[in-house]
């Protein structure tokens, strides 16, 4: 089935207006979410708007939306004033310059959107993907939008266009707000380290072996509780070793993954069908997620 578009607007370079129709790039998987329900009439329960200053119920139609300029003093605007004020002068999105398709820190990625070329915008779209390919360039734009102005990137993905909503400047914190505490790193705890991330190495990012575990378990939870069932907390195990020095937890790190590679025998001796490594929980898990 077709992807659906979201929205549409048009990209603008030098005196080219490209058409193109906006499309999500995936959907999260949707938080569980359970109701506030009045546990003695078993109905769900309402929220209201509260005058702080007597408690009286505050009807919806009598509210209207107002900004704080000075403590506890607001101007209110009319939803006509609203649209005014929130609609952006344009929704084109207008290329501001081409910069090299490295040169972008992905700490400023924010979200992604594929572009697909609208009505009598096929061959402009297909000549910016080949320019941007052909000059391993990426296009920076600003996109006006549901009232606020972002700054977007452009660049080629598959056959297509990927915009990718970027955060300003002044949006990112600085890396220097974060305490952190002095720490050696010495030769041998360097070494087992490699070698532990040497062991647990694939060869691409495969996301097909994640899931969202916790969705899952939530809702076997529940329907458990649909079906009448009690819903106790499972025991939680403690750590058998708790290991305080570094060393020793990188040696036992690498101990338990050799463990788990190690082939499987019968009654401690080797057997034909023993040559074989027997599947460790890690790729079990691997099969068992992509499946």
């Amino acid at each position: 089935m077709a992807a659906r578009a979201i929205g549409t607007s048009t990209i603008a370079f030098g005196l080219v207006s490209l058409p193109v129709k906006i499309y999500s790039t995936g959907e999260s998987s949707r938080k569980v979410s359970f109701n506030m329900i009045w546990k003695e009439r078993g109905v769900r329960v309402r929220q209201q708007y509260i005058d702080p200053a007597d408690g009286a119920v505050v009807p919806k139609e009598e509210i209207v939306k107002g900004y704080e300029f000075a403590k506890d003093q607001y101007v209110l605007f009319t939803p006509e004033e609203l649209e005014v004020v929130e609609a952006p002068k344009s929704d084109e999105i207008e290329i501001v310059s081409f910069v090299p398709a490295d040169s972008v820190g992905r700490l400023y990625f924010n979200k992604a959107y594929y572009l697909g070329p609208d009505k009598g915008g096929a061959r402009a779209y297909r000549l910016l993907g080949a320019a941007l390919r052909q000059t391993d360039r990426v296009a920076i734009a600003k996109h006006a939008t549901r009232g606020k102005q972002y700054i977007v990137m452009i660049r080629p993905h598959d056959e297509g266009l990927l915009m990718e909503q970027l955060y300003y400047a002044d949006e990112i914190r600085s890396f220097e707000e974060v305490p952190l505490e002095e720490g050696e790193v010495n030769d041998a705890e360097l070494a087992l380290a490699i070698q532990l991330v040497d062991q647990a190495a694939s060869e691409a990012f495969d996301p097909a072996q994640f899931q969202d575990e916790v969705r899952a378990r939530t809702l076997e939870l529940i329907e458990q509780k649909i079906q009448g069932q009690e819903i106790t907390a499972a025991p939680v195990e403690e750590s058998k070793t708790k290991i305080i020095d570094l060393m020793a937890a990188l040696k036992a790190s690498i101990e338990a993954d050799e463990d788990e590679r190690k082939p499987a025998t019968r009654a401690g001796k080797k057997t034909k069908g023993a040559e074989k490594p027997a599947a460790t929980k890690r790729s079990t898990q691997k099969k068992a997620a992509s499946g």
